[in-house]
C-alpha cells in the first residue's frame, strides 16, 4: 500500500455523496421564502380570498379539544396534520375533528425528520400513517405534511405513490417555543400573513415545550378576527384550491424530487 487512497474508494464516496444529495435535494423547501417563489402550492398559497388554518402533532387529548372548542366558537373550519402515534392513542378525537367539519392531513406515522430515513421506512411510515387515518376516522387524507416541514426524495416518492399532496405553510407562530406567548405567536404569524396564504399553529405540544400550545390557543381567536378584518375567509386547505389543481401546481417538485432539479 502507498497510502493512496483506491479508485474504487473514491468512486464509491462520490456515489454516495451523490446519492445523499438527491435524497435531501427536496429539503430546500423548508426555507420559506425559497419555497413561496419557486413553489407556491407546496407552500400552500391558494385562492386570494381565503386564509387555510392548519394544526400540526395532534390529536392530543390534553388540547385538541380546546381548539375545537375555539374554532366552533369562531364558526371555523381548519386543517388538522395528524400524527398516526397521537391518533392511535385517542382515535375518538379523529373522528370527532371529521364531525365538526374539519379537514384531515397526515403528518406521518411518528414525528422523526424524513432525511434520517431511507425509502422503504419513508413509505412505510407515511403509508402506516395514512391507514390509521382513514381506518380510524372514515376519512382518507389528500394533505401530507412532512416533520419539521422537510421533504425528501424518498418522501416525494413515497406521497404520489399514496395520492397524497404535500403542503407546508406561508407563516408560522413559533409556538413550539417554551418562551411563547399569545402575543409573539400572533406576531410571528401576522409578520407574513397575506391573502391566499397558510397558517402554520401547532394544537399538540407532543414534540415541543410543555404546555406551548397554549400560546396558540391564546393567539387563535385574535388571529381569526384578524384575518377576517383583512376581508379574507379562514378555513381548510379542501377549501383552498382543488386539488387537481394543487397536484398539477406540486408535480413541479415531484419532478425535483426525482433528482433533476
Amino acid at each position: 500500500m502507498n497510502g493512496t487512497t483506491p479508485r474504487w474508494v473514491a468512486a464509491a464516496a462520490s456515489v454516495g455523496v451523490v446519492a445523499a444529495a438527491v435524497h435531501g435535494a427536496p429539503a430546500v423547501t423548508a426555507a420559506t421564502p425559497i419555497r413561496r417563489r419557486l413553489w407556491p402550492t407546496l407552500s400552500g398559497l391558494g385562492a386570494r380570498d381565503r386564509v387555510a388554518v392548519t394544526f400540526d402533532d395532534g390529536p392530543d387529548p390534553d388540547s385538541t379539544p380546546a381548539f375545537i372548542r375555539v374554532l366552533d366558537a369562531t364558526d371555523v373550519q381548519a386543517t388538522f396534520f395528524l400524527l398516526g402515534q397521537m391518533l392511535e392513542k385517542d382515535p375518538s378525537l379523529g373522528r370527532r375533528l371529521v364531525e365538526n367539519g374539519h379537514d384531515l392531513g397526515l403528518h406521518g406515522w411518528s414525528h422523526r425528520c424524513l432525511l434520517g430515513r431511507g425509502p422503504r421506512a419513508t413509505y412505510e411510515d407515511m403509508a402506516r400513517g395514512q391507514d390509521a387515518l382513514t381506518r380510524q376516522c372514515g376519512l382518507r387524507p389528500r394533505w401530507y405534511r412532512p416533520p419539521y416541514g422537510v421533504l425528501t426524495t424518498s418522501a416525494v416518492r413515497a406521497a404520489r405513490r399514496l395520492d397524497l399532496t404535500p403542503v407546508l405553510w406561508t407563516t408560522w407562530g413559533r409556538d413550539w417555543s417554551a418562551n411563547a406567548t399569545a402575543e409573539s405567536v400572533s406576531s410571528h404569524v401576522r409578520r407574513r400573513l397575506a391573502p391566499g396564504g397558510t397558517i402554520l399553529l401547532h394544537d399538540s405540544d407532543c414534540t415541543s415545550a410543555p404546555q406551548s400550545w397554549r400560546s396558540a390557543l391564546a393567539a387563535l381567536p385574535g388571529l381569526i378576527d384578524e384575518i377576517r378584518d383583512r376581508g379574507l375567509v379562514p378555513g381548510p386547505l379542501r377549501d383552498h384550491w382543488s386539488v387537481e389543481a394543487a397536484k398539477l401546481s406540486v408535480s413541479t417538485t415531484n419532478r425535483s424530487g426525482d433528482g433533476t432539479r
